[in-house]
């Protein structure tokens, strides 16, 4: 149906229109095109050429969908038309003339005039600068030229059923070892490293940028990742070099979207999820804790006094009276099975030539798994409610100049218990199930009673954890607000080529918490009437409970930083030679309220001139040169800039002539090599602020003197925590990286590299100083070393096997581990005893004794060495090797022992299936080479004479060893056994760190399965909705390890944490 533009009579009642039009344009307007033609009627406005013609066509854009409104010029002259409601033109042409056909948003297509009058164009969206450029330090480099080991993720795939960004990052990507130790909301940051740990200093952590400003990892945890456009890791010296010491352990760069030219979209994301404990740890029934209490008094003693008389342990199985024998499961009375929580995000991206515009806001809502008495009038249950806004403004001040104004605010408020989540946890295995009920109810004589009546024993010390859960809650409130402005100037007209840009940015943090809180009543059992079933009870604190809440205010932080960025840029091709330069001053102020004292209380400052230079032949060989000069408040003046240069050199094997016979098979081949000098100013401690100055306190009352009569005269003393040392200077480390990209049959992509680091002049404290030198604070210089090596390895693979099925994969790995190379001790190797250096051992190295077995009887413990650590040994004690073999067994015979407990191994692997508009992925994640330590409080059954819970895998008596005088049979006397001899207080010899408590903690987990379907209805487009994805998610679903007891990842703390997660999602995307 044709538009009524085009109608006749609309023809003739706008021709005086039109003529007035037609004068306008060729009088006053030469800088626009003439339109002769509107929505396929043609008006001549010159002189009829005899050669003209009259041809007509159809715009359609890349889903077949005519394109109206799209304007047609003819190259070279001020002749065009516009499309109409259904895409189609018509204009008056030469043979020979060239068409540019053209729509926001959309790339300018060129028509060539034949011999033809009807032509089709279909016009391609605007190419994503981010597909053909690698985002690295402080600019956009073509990717075939890019030589340093940079790694970049899509979006897309960190986009997990989480509020936390970290919690994506382990398996996703090569060259980052991260791992996840807590499930509690607000403590789920995830710990990441970038190629390991090579240094002793206090930040061991990358560097974060979020469009060029540093960020910390709560900062980064919190962004949402449908604001993202980039995310790289940057790896070696050449990656790195222009942040300088910020770099020094790798930087994370993510730049965040802008808005494209084009109509308004609209983008909603809504999930709603299941949360539930990936593995909670199993503990004893209340029956069998009593009975293994007893016998790790009575084995032990065999006149010790039973803390639990049968008639406890019958009347408990009877269930007689659950007040006066008690039989309380705590993890099932404290902890819910499930939770649910909620995530919701929005953005609107669009605009014109002049302005584009990307906004948008998030609301994360996460519970946690307590279960909270409904007695109380409070929610002490954990409640994490988090929003964002941003705002991404980019405007063309004229062809040359660009502004960009970022705002972005992240706001947390949180509502929990005071004591958190993971010591919740912890508590829990540190009570016993049998001792005291969780509250008394509150009936007879207590009914008048106003406040809940929880359990205690004896002096009511011990620990109630559900009272801990109950008594109160803490509320905290967090604000991050970053705004930025940036100017981008083309200067072109000097030389092509060249452009600058500045930046200032401003953040503010805010962090402050109060606690409300009622001081619990705790009641003991005070006598038991077994004929009449009635108790009484005794209050153990008549003076320390309350029944109003009581206030308390915690920390409040505010923290400024201000950060400035200037930059000069060049980069021009000369035929075949491409040569590029740039040139970057940085300057950073950061100032801490409530510092502590006056040195941090000053403001912190770091500046630095950076530069890059490169040059590429034919786009085969690349070179690269990078530097870092910087300063540092932290050092004396002889040692405050620094200078670290690094170079790098690349060879595009795949781009010679000679390669073309292979290029079908192997599309690329690019070799790379780097070397660099890197500093780090981050060494000692954090609040160390200046070496160069002492830290004197000259009203110590710890170091103060009594004099006069009888004392009665008190002067505070004057002490030093740090003593001046100008020489005190940067930790430097030599970073090399060798690598190769390899494409085989356009569908397999691989990267690779071999990386090497020497650090030096690492900060230590000097050991054996004599005291008779007088000194009362530790001295440092830079004395130590390390090094660190590794490799790492992504591959992706793609294969479209028809238009409706195609599949994807991508795997890494990562291999990091570093050592000693120098350090401060005594001459272990002179004195015969090498083991004991730490020379050659890795910096997260355990030390500990070798466990043979479990000692036999008596006389195997006299014909062997003497281990005597405070405590008698027994047969089912743990027997150790005498390694200096001097008859006993002390810390002269620890030997390092087993892996450290940061992974050393990491990899990934991940499918994605796509068939029609339906799409499955899945993701596994694992980690090896990776140990940790069974031990502490919460797993050594009675350790100290607690009275906590005890694991389940004790329980089973061929798991521990048992004297056959008390089990009736010799098969429980195993010297292999996984426990030994079961101890009612503290067993200084069994719990020596030793390889007898060596725990595997590598795992593979099945990190994330997806499944996705593009529905489209035709009552989509009348409410004017583009698209629709309905997803369901699977995150943790299951892990393959040998630890079994609780997630492998939560080993380091023995289980007792607030639990991992296992999240069940449903997604909705829709787009307008």
């Amino acid at each position: 149906m044709k538009h009524r533009l085009a109608s006749q009579h609309y023809w003739q009642s706008t021709q005086g229109l039109r003529k007035a039009l037609l004068i306008l344009c060729f009088s006053g307007a030469p800088f626009f095109p003439v339109v002769e033609h509107i929505n396929a009627t043609v008006y001549v406005t010159t002189t009829v050429d005899q050669q003209k013609k009259e041809v007509k066509g159809t715009i359609y854009d890349e889903t077949n969908a005519p394109v109206a409104g799209a304007t047609i010029v003819v190259k070279s002259s001020t002749r065009g038309c516009i499309t109409d409601i259904d895409g189609k033109f018509s204009i008056s042409v030469n043979v020979g003339d060239e068409l540019l056909v053209s729509f926001l948003g959309y790339q300018t297509e060129n028509v060539k005039i034949t011999t033809n009058n009807d032509y089709t164009v279909h016009l391609k969206p605007k190419v994503d600068e981010l597909d053909e450029v690698t985002v690295v330090a402080f600019a956009k480099q073509k990717k075939e030229s890019v030589i340093s080991s940079v790694t970049t993720v899509k979006p897309s795939e960190l986009k997990v059923p989480s509020s936390n960004l970290t919690t994506a990052l382990a398996g996703r990507m090569s060259g980052v070892i991260a791992y996840q130790t807590s499930g509690e909301p607000g403590k789920d940051d995830a710990s990441f490293f970038i190629r390991g740990v090579t240094t002793f200093g206090y930040a061991a952590s990358p560097l974060i940028l979020i469009d060029n400003v540093e960020l910390t990892t709560a900062d980064l945890a919190r962004l949402n990742v449908d604001d993202i456009a980039s995310f790289s890791i940057m790896k070696d010296a050449t990656a790195t070099a222009l942040y300088g010491a910020r770099g020094a352990n790798g930087v994370i760069l993510v730049t965040t979207k802008e808005g494209k030219e084009g109509k308004a979209t609209v983008n909603i994301r809504i999930e709603n999820s299941v949360s539930t404990p990936v593995r909670t740890i199993e503990t004893a029934d209340p029956i069998t804790y009593m009975q293994l209490h007893n016998e790790a008094v009575k084995t032990r003693n065999p006149l010790g006094v039973l803390p639990y008389s049968q008639s406890k342990i019958d009347n408990t199985i009877k269930n007689l009276n659950p007040y006066a024998f008690p039989s309380v499961d705590w993890y099932d009375e404290m902890f819910n099975k499930y939770t649910m929580n909620q995530r919701v995000t929005a953005n609107i991206s669009g605009g014109g030539n002049v302005a584009r515009y990307y906004i948008a806001a998030s609301f994360f809502n996460d519970n946690g798994v307590l279960n909270v008495d409904k007695q109380n009038n409070f929610n002490s249950n954990i409640s994490l409610k988090k929003y964002s806004v941003r705002s991404n403004i980019n405007i063309n001040l004229t062809k040359t100049t660009e502004a960009i104004i970022r705002v972005n605010g992240s706001f947390d408020d949180y509502r929990g218990p005071i004591d958190g989540g993971d010591a919740l946890y912890n508590k829990v295995m540190k009570t016993s199930p049998v001792l005291f009920p969780m509250t008394y109810p509150n009936v007879r004589e207590y009914t008048e009673n106003t406040h809940l009546m929880f359990g205690n024993y004896g002096e009511g010390t011990y620990i109630n954890p559900y009272a801990d859960m109950v008594k109160g809650y803490k509320d905290y409130s967090r604000t991050s607000i970053v705004a930025q402005g940036e100017l981008k100037q083309n200067l072109d007209f000097i030389t092509k080529g060249l452009n600058i840009r500045g930046l200032i940015s401003t953040t503010r943090y805010v962090y402050s918490d109060v606690s409300r809180f009622y001081n619990p009543y705790y009641y003991a059992l005070g006598a038991y009437n077994q004929q009449e079933n009635t108790y009484s009870l005794t209050l153990l604190n008549p003076d320390g409970g309350t029944e109003y809440l009581n206030y308390t205010e915690g920390a409040k932080d505010v923290t400024t930083t201000n950060y400035m960025e200037i930059a000069a840029n060049y980069n021009r091709d000369f035929d075949t030679h491409g040569v590029s330069g740039m040139l970057v001053f940085t300057r950073r102020t950061q100032q801490n309220s409530n510092a502590g004292d006056l040195q941090k209380s000053l403001p912190y400052k770091n500046q630095g001139l950076s530069g890059r230079f490169t040059y590429s032949y034919d786009k085969r060989y690349f070179a690269e040169f990078n530097f870092g000069y910087n300063g540092s408040e932290r050092f004396a003046d002889n040692e405050r800039y620094g200078f670290f240069p690094s170079f790098g050199l690349g060879y595009l094997m795949s781009n010679e002539k000679f390669w073309k016979p292979l290029e079908n098979t192997v599309n690329k081949l690019k070799w790379k090599f780097t070397y660099g000098l890197v500093g780090n100013d981050a060494i000692g401690d954090v609040n160390d602020r200046f070496f160069y100055l002492s830290n004197v306190n000259m009203n110590d009352g710890g170091k103060g003197q009594d004099f006069g009569t009888n004392w009665g005269n008190h002067i505070n003393g004057i002490s030093v925590s740090r003593y001046a040392n100008e020489f005190i200077t940067w930790e430097k480390a030599k970073k090399m990286n060798i690598g190769f990209e390899l494409g085989l049959f356009n569908k397999l992509e691989i990267q690779a590299d071999l990386f090497y680091e020497k650090r030096n002049s690492i900060l230590m404290t000097r050991e054996y100083i004599p005291s008779t030198m007088g000194l009362s604070a530790a001295v440092r210089a830079n004395v130590g070393a390390a090094s660190g090596k590794g490799f790492d390895l992504s591959a992706d693979y793609s294969h479209s096997i028809n238009k409706d099925f195609w599949v994807s994969g991508r795997a890494n790995f990562t291999y990091a581990t570093s050592k000693y190379e120098k350090v401060e001790e005594p001459d272990y190797v002179g004195a015969g005893t090498p083991w004991r250096s730490k020379v050659g051992q890795n910096l997260s190295q355990s030390w500990g004794l070798i466990a043979e077995r479990l000692f036999v009887d008596e006389a195997d413990i006299a014909n062997s060495p003497t281990q005597n650590f405070g405590d008698r040994v027994m047969a089912g004690d743990i027997k150790y090797k005498d390694i200096n073999g001097d008859g006993k067994i002390d810390s002269y015979d620890e030997v390092p022992i087993c892996y450290s407990n940061v992974p050393r191994l990491q990899y990934g692997f991940g499918l994605e299936f796509h068939w029609k508009r339906l799409t499955v992925s899945a993701l596994l994640e694992g980690v090896g080479q990776v140990n940790f330590l069974y031990g502490g409080s919460g797993f050594h059954p009675f350790n100290g004479g607690q009275t906590g819970n005890v694991l389940s895998i004790v329980a089973d008596a061929s798991n521990r060893w048992t004297p056959a005088s008390y089990s009736g049979t010799k098969d429980t006397e195993n010297p292999n056994a996984r426990f030994p001899r079961l101890t009612y207080g503290e067993n200084k010899n069994n719990n020596q760190a030793s390889t007898f408590w060596i725990a595997d903690g590598s795992y593979v987990r099945l990190k994330n399965v997806q499944i996705m379907y593009d529905i489209t209805l035709p009552c989509f487009k009348k409410i004017g909705l583009q698209g629709c994805q309905i997803s369901l998610i699977g995150d943790n679903l299951h892990c393959w390890d040998k630890i079994k007891l609780w997630d492998p990842a939560q080993a380091s703390d023995n289980g007792a944490v607030y639990p991992l997660q296992r999240v069940f999602t449903i997604q909705a995307n829709l787009q307008f």
